[in-house]
């Protein structure tokens, strides 16, 4: 199944991409203009791909994040399903596994690496069922 997973942010939503096995791969990010824009994008994202399951990265500390990314969720046309997958401290993580490589841009990488440590949880989650 080819899965992929989102890290919505105000600014950037990350993007990474599972096509085969547990490979997970980040996508370039894709930058935020509107709600409307972004959500066109990420539409068109998993059209490209042929997604056949996308999960949504989902905090469990903030409910004005959560309204505002169950919001975004209800903008994308999904014809496929959902699901939300805690996302705690992703970011974070993903700060420092490129910390040191790169000079530390907000260029989107950080938010992609997000959405790969969220799908690669959401994964994991399942293999251990």
């Amino acid at each position: 199944m080819k899965l992929a997973s989102i890290d919505i942010g105000l600014k950037r939503i990350g993007v990474a991409i599972c096509l085969t096995s547990n490979i997970v791969t980040p996508q370039n990010a894709i930058l935020r203009k509107n709600r409307n824009q972004a959500a066109n994008d990420v539409n068109a994202f998993l059209k490209e791909w042929e997604i056949e399951k996308l999960i949504v990265g989902f905090p469990s500390s903030s409910e004005d994040t959560q309204n505002r990314i169950k919001h975004f969720v209800n903008l994308l046309e999904l014809k496929i399903p959902f699901e939300f997958q805690e996302e705690n401290m992703s970011s974070i993580e993903a700060e420092e596994m490129i910390k040191g490589e790169i000079k530390y841009k907000r260029d989107g990488r950080v938010d992609s690496l997000a959405a790969k440590i969220i799908l690669e949880r959401f994964l994991a989650k399942k293999t251990s069922l």
